[in-house]
């Protein structure tokens, strides 16, 4: 069971360690600096992405547990063709073939220790094979020809914020894209398809609501010991899927809310998923100031209200889609918030401790895998 945890914020990098006393920040890293998503490799490595804004995005990797930081590459787009032009249907703004963010760092397959993923805005896929010294473009999806009708969600370009490996086989690759769809390539990223039949996007015409590749998957997951299993936050509620990603069925969850960024589904039990709901569109921010996570244990047929710990009254924090973790026991939990707010469970949600108060907006939240 990880004893520590690693939060990425607008300003730094920090360490959460349990300790004989609690859970307590232990160290500061990158101090000043955001820190939007990180990954931990199959080597111990930390892999941490920075967008820093007119300096643009850098990753920078520790082999010491954060001790030393050293900057390493980061993904590069191809020559844009001359004379040619993108547009972004919804924004009607040029997309220009340049990194914006790094929005999602993923380990590849056990079998492959020294392979990683990298999502980005406008809508890149990469992958690199050595431990991320380099990346390559995974070409397959950015010249696919659907691809260009991808529109921007709460960016105002298109993203790929969800990665999945199927630990059944290397080469099976499954993403969700904000607005793009759920998508999967089952020949290491040669070719793909959108899938994800059954999605409904109610800010479309309703001739095309159902399009899968005009759906806003805001987080997309998969049970570890059951990847047919994938459970995902949409921007118009929650929907499950049976058959790994291939059709979609809408959960109805009234009580709070649908809406959210964040979930995370027990890696051993693929019918238990957990939730952070808000209010939608406009507002964002848990409903009546009451903070909840919800959490479902019969596959979406119930779900549970869990504020044991939770501030009910004027909290008004806010939960990106890769600020909840669970650990891979499905024990522990933990999330953080906009503002600055951060949480563990060590029972898979029935109390929630307040680790701190004082944090920057918390971007990503990450159970280190080292012992």
């Amino acid at each position: 069971m990880s004893d520590r945890i690693w939060v990425g914020t607008r300003k730094g990098l920090f360490a959460i360690e349990r300790s004989t006393a609690g859970w307590s920040i232990t160290d500061a890293m990158l101090l000043g600096d955001p820190v939007t998503m990180l990954v931990e490799d199959r080597n111990g490595a930390i892999h941490a992405a920075q967008d820093m804004g007119h300096f643009g995005s850098k990753i920078k990797r520790s082999v010491d547990s954060g001790n030393s930081w050293e900057e390493r590459a980061v993904p590069q787009y191809p020559e844009m063709p001359e004379g040619y032009e993108e547009i972004d249907p919804i924004h009607n703004l040029p997309v220009k073939w340049d990194l914006r963010t790094i929005w999602s760092l993923e380990n590849g397959h056990r079998d492959r220790p020294n392979e990683l993923w990298c999502g980005t805005i406008p809508g890149g896929l990469f992958r690199s094979s050595d431990g991320g010294d380099t990346w390559q473009m995974v070409e397959g999806l950015w010249y696919h020809p659907d691809r260009k009708n991808w529109v921007g969600g709460g960016a105002d370009f298109p993203g790929i914020h969800s990665i999945l490996i199927d630990p059944r086989s290397a080469d099976t690759v499954r993403i969700g894209v904000s607005c793009g769809g759920i998508w999967v390539s089952e020949d290491g990223g040669e070719k793909w398809d959108c899938r994800g039949v059954g999605q409904r996007a109610e800010y479309m015409p309703p001739e095309q609501a159902m399009n899968p590749a005009v759906q806003d998957p805001h987080c997309v997951v998969q049970c570890s010991t059951n990847p047919d299993r994938i459970w995902i936050q949409h921007h118009n509620g929650i929907f499950r899927s049976d058959d790994a990603g291939d059709t979609c069925s809408e959960i109805v969850c009234e009580n709070p809310s649908s809406f959210g960024f964040a979930t995370v589904v027990d890696p051993n039990d693929p019918d238990t998923a957990w939730f952070i709901p808000g209010v939608k569109d406009q507002q964002r921010y848990p409903r009546d100031g009451s903070l909840v996570v919800t959490r479902t244990a019969d596959a979406g047929e119930t779900f549970e209200s869990l504020t044991n710990g939770l501030p009910q009254t004027h909290a008004y924090d806010l939960v990106y889609r890769h600020a909840l973790d669970i650990d891979g026991r499905g024990e522990r939990l933990a999330f953080g918030s906009t503002t600055g707010n951060f949480w563990v469970s060590e029972n898979r949600g029935e109390h929630w401790t307040q680790i701190s108060s004082t944090l920057p907006p918390v971007y990503c939240v990450k159970f280190s895998s080292s012992p």
